[in-house]
């Protein structure tokens, strides 16, 4: 909000974190309403939470015969969040463009709704020790 009533021209793009564990979804809401895209930071929670064997993915990602990587970027495209997910092996890059010949159906999408923890998975931005940690290591970079 101080981005948009402070400056002559509005965000186009906010990247937050947004993943199956922290879906975003009023943060999302409001950006929309303001016409700013979701971009995910961090669309597979940099591994964490084992997302990756996750069961409730893993069996809807079997489903689909998909990697749960695939389901993860099809549930963001499906709720109109940008992603770009980072690799360095050629073999998950071209997976990670393969998520096109699938839709996740409403029963899906509601299951992955259910992961939403509506917490980050890597710190808080409004924890006043947690921003102060933050300002001390921009200073010492």
């Amino acid at each position: 909000m101080d981005l948009i009533v402070h400056n002559k021209v509005a965000p186009a793009v906010n990247q937050v974190e947004t993943h199956p564990f922290c879906q975003q979804i009023e943060s999302q809401k409001f950006l929309v309403e303001n016409k700013i895209q979701i971009e995910s930071w961090g669309p597979f929670a940099e591994g964490r939470n084992n997302i990756f064997s996750n069961e409730l993915l893993l069996s809807i990602a079997a489903r689909h015969h998909k990697s749960v990587a695939q389901v993860i970027l099809r549930w963001l495209i499906q709720r109109e969040v940008v992603a770009i997910p980072k690799s360095v092996r050629s073999e998950r890059i071209a997976e990670n463009f393969d998520v096109f010949d699938f839709e996740l159906d409403t029963e899906d999408m509601n299951a992955i709704a259910t992961l939403d923890t509506k917490t980050s998975s890597f710190f808080d931005h409004r924890d006043p020790a947690m921003v102060k940690l933050l300002g001390q290591a921009k200073r010492n970079t």
